[in-house]
């Protein structure tokens, strides 16, 4: 027998609407393995000999290893909600001002946080001058049509987030990115041992081949349920 199409419009819609969110997952997985792929390239590169303000004034990018020398500042905020095996904390980040070029914020570690949620954890920040190692991370941005709100009062603050703009209020000259520390054992450090993201890219090609694959999928049995047996 003879197969002609048959318009199906409860198929053809489904089919429109889980299409386009397949192949626009795909694409996003693929922009994932780009972003992993320019972070490893970073964190293999060994710390840019350039003085501080050339460095700042080129294109910044997560995970590029510098080196500074300079002295911490007062303000230090208390980033909420960071939990390391489990138990609640904070990582502290101090704005650091470098000799040369302008102050960057410095995430310092993690530290326990106190008992009560009405006191705050004991933090030392040393006054001497110092060369730190670190390497350069996006600022703890609230979440998504989330606002943070600026923490006031004495230091240290408790946030939970911590935007560029909460940053400029203090301090009129930052850069555009924050430093985290190295490891535990450079100045003024509390538990500095945060690694980047094991995922690397090839996990996030498989999952791009993936929903590619059901979307041709999704494709190929629309048109084949489309095409009945004529009598």
């Amino acid at each position: 027998m003879a197969r002609q199409w048959q318009f199906d419009w409860r198929l053809l819609v489904f089919s429109g609407l889980f299409l386009p969110l397949l192949l626009s997952l795909g694409v996003w997985q693929l922009n994932r393995a780009g972003e992993k792929h320019i972070l490893l390239q970073a964190w293999q590169q060994k710390a840019s000999t350039a003085p501080w303000p050339e460095l700042v004034a080129g294109d910044l990018k997560p995970g590029l290893p510098v080196t500074l020398t300079g002295f911490y500042g007062e303000q230090t905020w208390l980033l909420d909600n960071r939990t390391r095996d489990g138990v609640p904390g904070y990582e502290v980040l101090t704005l650091f001002v470098p000799l040369e070029g302008p102050s960057v914020v410095v995430n310092r570690g993690w530290v326990q946080g106190a008992r009560t949620r009405d006191q705050l954890p004991e933090t030392q920040t040393p006054d001497a001058l110092f060369t730190l190692e670190g390497r350069l991370a996006e600022y703890p941005e609230p979440p998504v049509l989330a606002e943070a709100e600026p923490a006031v009062g004495d230091w240290p603050r408790r946030v939970q987030a911590l935007p560029r703009d909460v940053v400029a209020r203090e301090v009129a000259e930052t850069a555009p990115m924050i430093v985290m520390l190295a490891d535990s054992d450079q100045p003024g450090a509390y538990r500095a041992d945060r690694a980047p993201d094991v995922m690397g890219p090839q996990t996030h090609y498989g999952y791009a081949v993936q929903w590619f694959a059901l979307a041709a999928a999704l494709t190929i049995l629309t048109l084949v349920a489309s095409y009945k047996r004529s009598e």
